[in-house]
């Protein structure tokens, strides 16, 4: 699968399936209509996750990385658009990230690894009518993709756990070091006032 993945072919069938996303997120829910706002929207927050994702501010020695803030947008995606779009629209990131640098062992770990881990992130749309949607989409997201990398690292790469730990713990552990990190960092910013007040007013202004 990791040679299919790096193909041409492997690439532009990733592609496809990017661009049949997109479609979707730009039919509504009820009429069915595009809603050129919802895949604006969708598109640049797509763009910009897979931006920050770049910018590493710590690597960790077996994968995963504390970014400049590189979840926050698909959550937020969820908390605009909902959380149907904001689901799709991680599942675009996931994509994406398998373009530019797949790393494939198994079907399975494929999913965890890329489309649903990053999918989770816009389940932050459960919530975004409750008093601070925003903080509390957030931690369902970031729980949600910490959920898939524990999965992930338990059946895959628990080879790796050093003397001392087993798979679980390991993996619980190496997970939440970088996950952490950023969410505590993410959390801090997005509950600034005038923060929080932008996020306030760009839903207001989506859901009129």
């Amino acid at each position: 699968m990791q040679a299919f993945f790096e193909s041409t072919g492997g690439k532009f069938a990733v592609i496809a399936v990017i661009a049949l996303l997109l479609l979707f997120i730009t039919l509504s829910g009820k009429n069915k209509k595009a809603d050129v706002r919802a895949l604006t929207v969708s598109a640049l927050m797509i763009a910009l996750a897979t931006v920050l994702g770049e910018i590493k501010l710590f690597s960790m020695p077996q994968g995963g990385s504390v970014t400049l803030l590189s979840i926050l947008p698909i959550v937020v995606c969820g908390y605009l658009l909902g959380t149907r779009r904001g689901v799709m629209a991680g599942f675009c990131v996931g994509l994406i990230n398998l373009i530019f640098g797949p790393y494939v062992i198994h079907p399975v770990q494929l999913l965890l690894d890329y489309p649903i881990a990053f999918g989770a992130l816009g389940l932050s749309g459960i919530v975004r009518d409750k008093s601070n949607g925003l903080t509390k989409g957030y931690i369902i997201g970031i729980l949600g993709r910490y959920i898939c990398a524990v999965m992930s690292g338990v059946i895959f790469f628990g080879e790796y756990a050093p003397e001392g730990f087993n798979a679980w713990t390991w993996s619980l552990w190496y997970n939440l070091t970088y996950l952490a990190v950023e969410g505590i960092i993410t959390v801090i910013i997005i509950n600034i006032p005038a923060v929080k007040s932008m996020f306030l007013r760009f839903k207001a202004q989506l859901a009129n």
